[in-house]
């Protein structure tokens, strides 16, 4: 694991115990409603990449079978509680997106939820998603990125630092790029938010 991946890794793991709490407001608005929309998309063999403390687990299905990943020990040991007080059944492993453990199409679907923004290399993130996904495949994301309105976005690159120093992501990725840049195809792009908020699915070629 090299300094970087390391360094949001610890931020990840001391911040673990007070993360629903500090995303508690967030949620309180439409990103629940926009979390299980994502999840009703699922099928097949499903790899979600980012689990953290597990918020999604409430919308898997009983017809698709999760494997989740997280490269922070603390946040995973979160959502193994958390599986267990919902009854849910997932394979949970502590993994880094940058190395996915897994042969190449393992998965009919792949979802990640806030997660780009705290990826060290996002593009090394999405060519192994892209890598491990099924032809014909899915790769459903729910994440936030740089708003292209001058002013907003401007605002978020001030504000990036700090929010990097105290909880190791990023505020103003530009996601769509990234998924371009790792050879991916964007075949759908919805707004949610303004433009800071998108759902966003490739469909492996």
């Amino acid at each position: 694991m090299d300094k970087e991946t390391e360094k949001i890794r610890k931020r990840y793991n001391r911040i673990a115990k007070f993360f629903d709490v500090m995303g508690a407001l967030m949620d309180k608005g439409n990103m629940g409603k926009w979390r299980e929309a994502v999840w009703n998309e699922a099928k097949g063999n499903v790899l979600e990449v980012g689990v953290g403390t597990g918020k999604n687990m409430e919308y898997y299905t009983d017809d698709i079978e999760v494997t989740a990943i997280d490269f922070s020990e603390n946040m995973l040991e979160k959502a193994r509680i958390r599986s267990k007080r919902l009854g849910k059944k997932v394979n949970l492993k502590l993994m880094d997106v940058q190395a996915l453990e897994f042969p190449d199409e393992t998965f009919d679907t792949i979802i990640t939820t806030c997660v780009f923004c705290s990826v060290p290399d996002p593009i090394k993130g999405l060519e192994e998603i892209n890598r491990v996904c099924k032809k014909n495949g899915n790769i459903i994301m729910l994440e936030h990125v740089r708003s292209k309105k001058p002013f907003i976005g401007r605002i978020m690159d001030i504000l990036n630092p700090v929010v990097v120093r105290i909880v190791g992501a990023n505020i103003n990725r530009n996601t769509v790029q990234n998924l371009k840049k790792a050879g991916l195809v964007v075949d759908k792009e919805k707004d949610l938010m303004l433009d800071i908020v998108k759902n966003l699915v490739c469909t492996k070629r």
